[in-house]
C-alpha cells in the first residue's frame, strides 16, 4: 500500500467502496485453486496475462505480459508460472500485423521491446505466447487502459489494440535524468497494512535476495541502459531509518556514480531520524549515510544552466504517517531560491506530493505535503516560469498532474523502485521541451519479483500503481530549455 498508512480504521470506514472489489479477488484465487486439476489435463496449455503498454516514445514502446498454467495458484491467487515464448506482432493496420518483434529467451515474465517506430504513427499490436493472445491488466475500477491510447480492441479478447506514438521533444536532445524513489532498503513484505486482514503484504520466496536490494540495482542498471546522464531518488530511501539499511542503499546507488554529483537523494518520511537511546536522543541515519552526518537534508544544484532543488519533506518530528512538512527556514529557503532564480529551467524533487487526485484507494492528510505549504510553493511557481516538472513519490503510483495554479508545471508522482510495477521514470530533455517515459527494469529476478508483488492489496494493486493511461506515466511537454548546457558524459559505472 502506500508508503504510510498508520489509522487502519480510518482507512476501512473509507473504503467500503472497495470491499465488494477486494472479496472478488480473493474469490477468484480460490476458484483457480479448485480448478487446478481440470485445466492441468493439457500440459502444454498456458494463459497469457497482465499485458501492459508500460513505455511509450516517439521511436519505440515496450510491452510486458505474464504466462501462466491456467488453473494453478501460488497461493497469492497467481497463476503459477509456465515458461515459454512470447513475441508481438504489430503493424499500421489491425489487419495487417506485418512485423514481429520477439524475446532471446524463453520466461514466464515477458518484456518485448519495439523499436524504429514512427512519430505520430497509429500502430496495432498483439502480444502472443504459445499462440495464446495475451489479455490486458484489467483497470475496470478506475476506467483505466493498460495496453493503448485508444480503446481499440477491447471488444475482442487478445486484441489487436492500438497506440499512436508522439510527437518527440521539439529541438535537440540535451540529457537525461532518472527519477526514482521508494526503494525501502530492509522491508521484508511489501503492501502491509497492520490491522487490515485483506491487505496481508507479500513477501519474497524463500531463498531469493531481498527484493529492495533486487529491485534496486535493477533500477541502477536499466538507468544506465537508456542513458540516464544524472538520477533523482526521492525520499523512502529505507523502510525505517536503520543505518544499515541506508549504507546499503548508498552503496546500491553509488553503482550508477558518486552522491552529490552523478545523483541525488532526498528523505522520506520513512528515513526520518528515530530515537537511539532511552534518554530520548534520536539518530538521523539519512544524514550520516548521504550527507556525512552534517547540512540540511535540501539543496540547490546547478547543472550546466539546469537548477535541480531537493526538498527534505519530513523535516519534523513525527511518526511518519501524518502529513509531510518542510521547516520555516526550509519554506522561506525554498522561496528565496525560486525569487532568485525563477527564469532558470528547475527541476524540484521531494518525497511527498503536492496534491493526490484521483486514486482507488482513500486519500488521508499523511499521503501528501501540508496543505498550506503545498499552497505557498504552488504560488512560487506560479511567479517562477523557469519551474517545469516536480517530482514526488510516496503513493507508489504512476499519475500526472497540472493545476491551473501552474499551468506550466508537470506535477509528476512516480511509482516505487520496490515493488510492481516497479521501475523509474526517465526524463529526456530537449532545448524546446521534455518527454517523462516510465520504464520497468528488465532483469529476470526483478521481472518475477514484480510480478508476483502486482498481488498487493489482493490484487488490486495495478488498478493503483500502473497509472490508468499511457499518458500517467509518458507525456510530452513544449518548455523552453535551451539555456542547458549537455554535460560532457556520462557517470562511469
Amino acid at each position: 500500500m502506500y508508503c504510510c498508512l498508520s489509522a487502519p480504521h480510518d482507512f476501512l470506514r473509507s473504503a467500503a467502496t472497495l470491499a465488494p472489489a477486494l472479496l472478488r479477488a480473493l474469490h477468484l484465487g480460490a476458484h483457480r485453486s479448485t480448478a487446478h486439476a481440470r485445466h492441468l489435463r493439457d500440459p502444454d496449455a498456458v494463459s497469457a496475462v497482465n499485458l501492459e503498454l508500460v513505455t511509450l516514445t516517439e521511436d519505440r514502446a515496450v510491452i510486458t505480459w505474464y504466462t501462466g498454467v491456467p488453473g494453478s495458484d501460488d497461493g497469492l491467487g497467481r497463476m503459477l508460472p509456465a515458461v515459454t515464448e512470447g513475441e508481438v506482432v504489430y503493424g499500421t493496420h489491425p489487419a495487417r500485423l506485418n512485423r514481429t518483434a520477439a524475446e532471446g529467451r524463453h520466461t514466464a515474465y515477458h518484456y518485448v521491446e519495439l523499436t524504429d517506430l514512427e512519430p505520430g504513427q497509429i500502430y496495432y499490436y498483439q502480444a502472443r505466447s504459445r499462440g495464446s493472445a495475451a489479455t490486458p491488466t484489467p483497470l475496470h475500477l478506475v476506467k483505466g487502459n493498460a495496453v493503448g491510447t485508444s480503446l481499440h480492441g477491447f471488444g475482442s479478447r487478445g486484441g489487436p489494440y492500438s497506440f499512436t506514438t508522439p510527437q518527440p521533444p521539439q529541438g535537440r536532445h540535451l540529457l537525461s535524468i532518472a527519477l526514482c524513489n521508494d526503494l525501502h532498503l530492509g522491508e521484508t513484505t511489501a503492501g502491509l497494512v497492520a490491522g487490515v486482514p485483506l491487505l496481508r503484504g507479500v513477501s519474497q520466496r524463500l531463498g531469493l535476495a531481498p527484493y529492495p536490494e533486487i529491485m534496486g540495482r535493477a533500477l541502477v542498471d536499466e538507468a544506465h541502459r537508456r542513458g540516464a546522464h544524472r538520477l533523482l531518488a526521492a525520499g523512502d530511501i529505507s523502510a525505517g531509518g536503520a543505518p544499515r539499511d541506508l549504507t546499503e542503499a548508498k552503496r546500491i546507488l553509488d553503482g550508477f556514480g558518486t552522491h552529490g554529483q552523478d545523483y541525488f537523494a532526498v528523505r522520506g518520511n520513512h528515513d526520518r531520524p528515530r530515537p537511539h537511546n532511552s534518554h530520548g536522543g534520536f539518530g538521523d541515519g539519512f544524514r550520516d549515510g548521504f550527507l556525512g552526518g552534517d547540512g540540511p537534508a535540501y539543496f540547490a544544484r546547478d547543472l550546466g544552466g539546469l537548477r535541480i532543488v531537493g526538498l527534505d519533506t519530513y523535516e519534523k518530528r513525527g511518526n511518519g504517517g501524518d502529513a509531510g512538512g518542510l521547516s520555516p527556514d526550509q519554506l522561506s529557503w525554498f522561496r528565496a531560491q525560486l525569487r532568485e532564480h525563477k527564469e532558470q529551467p528547475t527541476v524540484v524533487f521531494g518525497h511527498h506530493p503536492l496534491t493526490v487526485r484521483n486514486s482507488l484507494f482513500p486519500v488521508m492528510s499523511g499521503q501528501r505535503l501540508n496543505r498550506r505549504q503545498a499552497r505557498t510553493i504552488l504560488d512560487s511557481y506560479a511567479a517562477a516560469p523557469g519551474v517545469f516538472l516536480h517530482h514526488a513519490g510516496h503513493t507508489h503510483r504512476n499519475k500526472r498532474t497540472v493545476l491551473p495554479q501552474a499551468r506550466h508545471v508537470t506535477l509528476q508522482e512516480v511509482s516505487a523502485v520496490k515493488e510492481y510495477p516497479g521501475g523509474f521514470c526517465l526524463l529526456r530533455i530537449h532545448t524546446g521541451g521534455y518527454a517523462l517515459n516510465y520504464y520497468k527494469t528488465s532483469r529476470g529476478p526483478a521481472r518475477e519479483w514484480s510480478e508476483r508483488s502486482r498481488h498487493v492489496a489482493a490484487g488490486l494493486w495495478p488498478q493503483h500503481a500502473l497509472g490508468r493511461s499511457v499518458c500517467d506515466r509518458n507525456s510530452v511537454a513544449a518548455h523552453d530549455l535551451s539555456g542547458i548546457t549537455p554535460p560532457a558524459s556520462r557517470p562511469t559505472r
